[in-house]
């Protein structure tokens, strides 16, 4: 195993898969269409030209993620309703990505006015970025927030309620601590030469790992960088969650295979060291640790090609801790499972 340095510490580094990444710049003077592929035409098939994003470069503050939503969630009591997506897309067209310049009273600004009874969609009509970033950050965050049904406790029973507010939740499970830092963009060398697109989550081996969103099983099984690890597409197809180094001999949840459909906040797998080995089920991490990686997807040519985009998500981590999933351990099936159920409306039935 390889060490990497960031100031003041060293951590280590992991990596999912074999990939080509393209990585986002500042977007202060571009123009929207310098982050869009173009796909040209097939006349032959009646086709018109066709543009997808072709990178995402995410920096949005864990404050103003906060911020943002907690304007949406108490909109939702009054006449106007507040988009928290809008917020953000709006700030990052604002200040073209780079939140250096950024100020409380931006964001407060722009909620008088939308409370009043404005239109975003009039105020940022003239900014060149928005419709890029509404775009990229919608496929971020399009789960993440809305109406959803939950199973609570009163009075020793469990009942259905109804909510709105964050029903993403965080990848370890609720009770189990971790530490991890920014480590995305790293370099390492096992294999070969290429950047870390992902969060390590370091922890205990056996932690529980949770589905940070409802979605499609697409890969269970064994890959030389990542060792035992799970994929999930997001049930709109715009996010692919990838999660790595999972443990020895007992890598996942016993119902987790390829084609399973898991719901936000269920237990995939377990936190391990596996990895760094063309052979199955060998410890070659030296620290145990969640790779925890984002994938976003415009364009089906983009999911294994060489114009992956792979987003920062040491922040989206932090934002997600304040939704933890509540396990349990089965005596029987030595399985973690949730202790309250989740209903997601907008996930297919």
């Amino acid at each position: 195993m390889v060490f990497f340095r960031i100031p003041k510490r060293i951590v280590p580094c992991a990596v999912g898969i074999l990939l080509t990444a393209t990585f986002g710049v500042s977007v202060l003077t571009a123009e929207r269409d310098q982050y869009y592929r173009s796909i040209p035409a097939n006349a032959a098939a009646g086709e018109t030209e066709k543009k997808y994003i072709k990178w995402v470069d995410f920096s949005v503050p864990l404050a103003v993620m906060e911020r943002a939503l907690a304007i949406d969630i108490k909109s939702q009591s009054g006449e106007h309703k507040v988009n928290w997506i809008e917020l953000m897309a709006y700030l990052s067209a604002k200040y073209g990505g780079n939140y250096k310049s950024y100020k409380k009273s931006d964001m407060d600004n722009i909620e008088k006015r939308l409370l009043a009874g404005e239109r975003m969609a009039d105020i940022a009509g003239n900014m060149k970025l928005y419709n890029y970033y509404i775009e990229a950050y919608t496929a971020i965050f399009a789960q993440f927030v809305g109406a959803y049904r939950v199973e609570v406790e009163e009075n020793g029973q469990k009942v259905w309620k109804e909510k709105y507010g964050l029903k993403a939740f965080s990848p370890i499970a609720k009770g189990y601590g971790y530490s991890h830092c920014d480590d995305f963009g790293n370099g390492r060398s096992y294999g070969y030469k290429r950047k870390h697109l992902g969060n390590d989550l370091m922890g205990s081996i056996g932690t529980p790992v949770v589905a940070v969103e409802g979605g499609i099983v697409e890969a269970a099984g064994w890959n030389m960088y990542g060792g035992w690890r799970v994929g999930i597409r997001s049930f709109d197809g715009k996010r692919y969650y990838y999660y790595a180094h999972l443990k020895k001999d007992h890598p996942f949840h016993n119902q987790i295979v390829e084609g399973q459909t898991v719901k936000a906040g269920d237990v995939i797998g377990y936190l391990g060291m596996t990895g760094y080995s063309t052979k199955e089920n060998v410890n070659n991490i030296n620290v145990p640790h969640l790779h925890f990686g984002l994938q976003l997807i415009f364009d089906e040519s983009q999911k294994e090609g060489v114009n992956q985009i792979w987003i920062d998500v040491y922040g989206i981590v932090k934002f997600l801790a304040k939704n933890k999933s509540a396990v349990q351990r089965d005596p029987e099936t030595k399985d973690f499972n949730r202790v309250y159920d989740i209903h997601d409306p907008s996930a297919p039935d």
